[in-house]
């Protein structure tokens, strides 16, 4: 069904969102702030968050067992949270070759076959969760660092160009790091590590302390402001179709009704309009249509319109 951009503003969009940083930093704390979060807890560590921040979890030991794990009743959850990505992809590893001899070599790592699909599912599962499911997805990753020209670089802990196909299948991802004392997270690519914006998120933005009654709902806030700004956005979209529709009913009959007589009088009127989105495009082909329609040309030479002569294009 085709749908106009002035209807992302009646919707509740769903999110995937990659959160990177070092051990012990609080990645697993934040991908729990989310909107009622199931955990996937592939690294098995729980335990290792504040007891007030645990959500309900699951902990497969193979990918078979996920997957038969999120065919059950998910109806209470928003968000499915993979701690860590990293894992997920080991998981998928001993999938693809358990599926296909070929995705490995003969030591039993992967072929460059078996990269490619485990790239090719990593991206079916996320669309799964993002399509099927409707969930918001957190994807968490181990940052490490990388000696590039000198510098020291933030990337996340994946193999290869595997990177890429994970990086690809987010709408935002940013790196959690101290800056002082205060816990953030970047979303703008920036000297130190590459990261992703999308949906006028971007910055860097103070994670709070979860000290006394504060809740743990930083993802949820970011979320909303997310759905918020593209509801703004397609506000003013809606302004825009408005008066690309004002200029359209304004000025297609003009050109429908037009005769051999006044051709060039439209012709004049038409450099004056103040078109918006595609009317320009719209209204010019439409122009040219009528044109055809009454046999008319415009010759370069008397630079004026008039009626074709025949035999002549």
């Amino acid at each position: 069904m085709i749908k106009k951009p002035a209807e992302m503003q009646n919707q509740e969009n769903r999110f995937r969102i990659l959160i990177a940083g070092y051990p012990g930093i609080g990645k697993t704390t934040l991908g729990l702030s989310a909107p009622n979060p199931l955990l996937i807890d592939v690294d098995f560590g729980i335990n290792r968050t504040m007891a007030s921040v645990r959500k309900d979890y699951i902990q497969p030991e193979s990918y078979e067992e996920l997957l038969n794990d999120l065919k059950g009743d998910l109806s209470e959850y928003e968000t499915i949270v993979i701690d860590t990505g990293g894992k997920l992809l080991d998981l998928m590893k001993a999938y693809v070759i358990k599926n296909d001899i070929k995705n490995a070599k003969k030591d039993g790592t992967l072929s460059l076959q078996g990269y490619g699909a485990v790239g090719r599912e990593f991206t079916r599962f996320m669309n799964y969760i993002y399509f099927e499911l409707r969930k918001h997805c957190v994807i968490i990753f181990h940052a490490v660092e990388e000696k590039q020209d000198e510098e020291t670089k933030l990337r996340i802990l994946v193999e290869g160009s595997t990177k890429n196909t994970v990086w690809q299948n987010v709408e935002l991802g940013g790196f959690i790091e101290m800056r002082g004392d205060k816990k953030t997270i970047g979303f703008n690519n920036c000297e130190r590590y590459f990261a992703k914006s999308s949906f006028g998120i971007k910055g860097s933005h103070i994670i709070p302390e979860l000290e006394g009654n504060v809740p743990n709902d930083f993802l949820t806030r970011l979320f909303e402001q997310a759905n918020k700004n593209i509801q703004e956005e397609s506000k003013i979209f809606e302004e825009e179709r408005k008066e690309y529709q004002a200029v359209m009913d304004k000025y297609t009959p003009v050109i429908e009704n037009m005769t051999v007589e006044n051709v060039q009088e439209v012709s004049d009127l038409m450099k004056t309009i103040e078109h918006k989105l595609t009317s320009k495009t719209e209204l010019t082909a439409r122009f040219k249509e009528k044109l055809n329609s009454l046999n008319m040309l415009w010759n370069k030479e008397t630079k004026q319109y008039e009626v074709k002569k025949e035999g002549k294009e």
